[in-house]
């Protein structure tokens, strides 16, 4: 399931006006990217890093709460430098989104991307079984899916649409640009299972809240709520699971797509077979590459919420 906001947040107000403002700033800006250099992106995505983290704090209390939880022997230094460097990473983001339909094409593809578990993913993207892929909000997840169809490979994901119906449009148009079609979060079962009867290849960002009716398992050391479904189209489905990952390297423009992991129903162990088992399993296998570098990851989603406590009359006569 692919979002970029948080799973629960409020939808605005339908305002028209506001949705076409904020549209025609996203088009300024990306005719001013297109204009620029990969080493002009690079300044630019440094510059704005520093201004959105270190001049006007943005939702530096939720990135900086959530760093602190996961790395308490942090120091204030540190976790500021890497809120920055977050940032540094989400422009660098948004910039390589508007860049890469015109740099990165199927006759050059290798300049740009690494594919550090080549022969393994290859076997399970092009296997007759549908599969599904699972990553997370770390590094450029949106040019994974771009990459896998520029290789003729098609993905389905599932995305909750964005508030502003402009912007919601002009990213699915770069989404599908290589066959990365979008499916919306509600009423799409039947479609799902189309996929999954015909061997396609689903893809879902697995680390997005799921609410109180949500599997909770253990995320980085703290309790977080994920989305059963995930786990059930591997189950259920008999659809391998891969965790995989689309990270930047040295300059804008340049990736690293990898595997961390793959449960494959055919040869999974006993002690697996569980919506639960499989969820702790897959976040693992996200935890362990946005531990090698947290600067990569979307510490400003609201991934973790404290868990309900159940009522029960104990509970009650205590609070009496």
């Amino acid at each position: 399931m692919h979002d970029a906001g948080d799973s629960e947040s409020e939808s605005r107000p339908a305002t028209p006006w506001r949705w076409r403002f904020e549209y025609a700033m996203l088009r300024g800006l990306v005719a001013i990217v297109q204009l620029l250099s990969i080493r002009q992106v690079e300044c630019l995505a440094r510059s704005l890093s520093w201004f959105l983290a270190d001049v006007i704090g943005l939702r530096a209390k939720v990135a900086s709460e959530n760093l602190r939880a996961i790395y308490p022997e942090y120091s204030d230094r540190q976790i500021q430098d890497t809120v920055r460097q977050m940032w540094y990473h989400l422009v660098r983001m948004g910039c390589e989104i508007v860049l890469a339909p015109r740099k990165i094409h199927d006759s050059n593809w290798r300049k740009y991307v690494y594919i550090r578990d080549k022969k393994w993913m290859t076997q399970h993207l092009i296997d007759y079984r549908p599969l599904v892929a699972v990553a997370g909000h770390y590094g450029n997840f949106e040019m994974g899916g771009y990459v896998i169809g520029l290789l003729g490979m098609p993905s389905y994901t599932v995305a909750r649409p964005l508030d502003n119906p402009y912007i919601n449009r002009f990213v699915n148009q770069f989404r599908e640009l290589n066959g990365q079609f979008i499916f919306p979060k509600d009423g799409s079962a039947g479609q799902v299972q189309s996929v999954l009867a015909k061997g396609g290849i689903l893809a879902f960002l697995g680390d997005q809240h799921a609410g109180t009716k949500g599997c909770w398992i253990d995320f980085l050391g703290r309790p977080a709520a994920c989305h059963k479904a995930v786990a059930l189209f591997t189950l259920e489905g008999h659809a391998p699971m891969m965790v995989s990952y689309c990270k930047h390297r040295d300059q804008p423009l340049h990736f690293e797509i990898g595997c961390t992991g793959v449960m494959d129903p055919q040869g999974m162990p006993a002690e697996m077979r569980d919506v639960r088992s499989l969820t702790q399993w897959y976040n693992d296998r996200m935890g362990a590459i946005i531990h090698d570098q947290p600067e990569q990851y979307w510490w400003l989603h609201r991934r973790w919420k404290d868990k309900p406590v159940r009522k029960t009359k104990s509970n009650d006569r205590a609070a009496a």
